[in-house]
């Protein structure tokens, strides 16, 4: 019977405990926080998106722009439907909805950490609430895990599962990645990913509160289009955030070296000449209003100053008096409102942290340092970040469980 050290009580700490203790070995999870997975809590709001019901391996694969060819044994070794017949195993019925994001039915993440909770413990680990501070090494071996209080653990395997450095009340201060470097490991560089966006355009903070379903953006770099996603936004006093923004937050590589932009399609379902002729039927159906009171029926209420105002057309004009080419501009407008990102939003406000211990250092197919011989790691402290969607809670699972398999 091994004796196994989990730093972290997270998604990927409790599953990595849970699978080992299955195993036959003694597992202690030592966790800082007062209660354990405290960011799964308030992941999907609240509700916990943890998966995704993508079931072919390289469609999974095709979401994760940070090493993906990395992930390809522990996502072929457990998949989202593995995930999902865990969770409904332990009890947690589950639900599939739009762009195959997974919740519970309940709409409740305090289903799914209890049975996470509740599956490592009836596995026979135990939960201690500490906190790792550096490692008693033999060689490239590790033979203690030492404590805050100076206390020491023995162990014959250790897994650093501590998480990112977003969310930082919930735990996530970043230590993994201070413990991987005390034994010789190189972190890449920390960057917030999904992570709402600061934007420089002065009109901006007008529209702060406002929801837009059913748009399409693209992501420039330099003018070059390098992602595209269509689903819904949200304009804050800052900038921007929402679903297709955190998404696309996780493309922009090179923040402050390369110009940044975002076009924003106001209206995806009409090209610009159907858009046009609509333009033209609400313009005639309101001849005589002033170009600010005639776009109700289009556009939300509180976008309409800023529209009229980017058009150059002046408000108290007539619309009868619009002119061909002012309406055409106008389409074009709608079709490609564009902001410009000039920073990402601090990484205490990100979803998952780009950056970590590099995976030149870690075995793809056992999740096993290739400094130290008997230390693994699962989660979010490796380089390793997906697109939003439930694909990061799937790597911290998988990678959990291959390591699991392999200590």
């Amino acid at each position: 019977m091994a004796k196994i050290v989990i730093i972290g009580g997270g998604a990927a700490g409790l599953m990595c405990a849970a699978k080992s203790a299955l195993n036959g070995n003694d597992v202690t999870v030592l966790e800082k926080m007062d209660r354990p997975a405290r960011k799964l809590m308030i992941t999907g709001k609240g509700r916990c998106n943890l998966t995704n019901a993508t079931f072919e391996l390289d469609d999974l694969i095709s979401f994760v722009p940070t090493n993906p060819r990395f992930l390809y044994s522990a996502f072929s070794n457990f998949m989202p439907y593995d995930t999902m017949d865990l969770f409904e195993e332990l009890g947690v019925p589950l639900k599939i909805e739009r762009g195959n994001r997974v919740f519970p039915q309940s709409d409740k993440a305090v289903d799914i950490v209890d049975a996470l909770v509740g599956y490592c413990k009836n596995s026979g680990a135990k939960i201690v609430h500490a906190t790792a501070k550096a490692f008693e090494c033999d060689g490239n071996k590790i033979t203690a895990v030492i404590l805050d209080d100076k206390t020491k653990i023995t162990c014959d395997k250790v897994a650093i599962c501590t998480g990112g450095k977003s969310y930082p009340l919930t735990g996530s201060t970043g230590d993994g990645y201070t413990l991987a470097k005390l034994v010789g490991h190189t972190v890449t560089e920390i960057k917030p990913s999904l992570v709402p966006l600061v934007c420089s355009n002065n009109f901006v903070p007008k529209l702060q509160g406002l929801s837009l379903k059913n748009i399409s953006v693209k992501l420039f770099e330099n003018d070059r289009e390098i992602y595209s996603d269509f689903g819904e936004m949200l304009f804050t006093h800052y900038g921007v955030s929402g679903p297709v923004i955190l998404s696309a937050s996780s493309h922009i590589r090179n923040m402050g070296e390369r110009q940044y932009k975002i076009s924003i399609d106001l209206k995806p379902a009409l090209d610009e000449q159907t858009l046009d002729r609509r333009i033209q039927k609400d313009f005639s159906e309101q001849s005589n209003k002033d170009f600010i009171n005639s776009l109700n029926k289009l556009l939300p209420k509180k976008l309409i100053p800023v529209i009229v105002l980017l058009s150059g057309i002046e408000p108290s004009t007539k619309v009868n008096q619009i002119t061909k080419q002012q309406r055409q501009s106008l389409v074009k407008l709608i079709k490609n409102l564009v902001v410009d990102i000039s920073a990402f939003r601090p990484v205490e406000e990100a979803i998952v942290t780009s950056g970590g211990v590099n995976v030149k250092e870690i075995d793809p197919k056992t999740m096993k340092s290739k400094i130290i011989d008997n230390l693994y790691f699962a989660g979010e402290v490796i380089d390793v970040d997906a697109y939003t969607g439930g694909f990061n809670l799937q790597i911290a699972f998988s990678t959990a469980v291959l390591c699991a398999e392999n200590m």
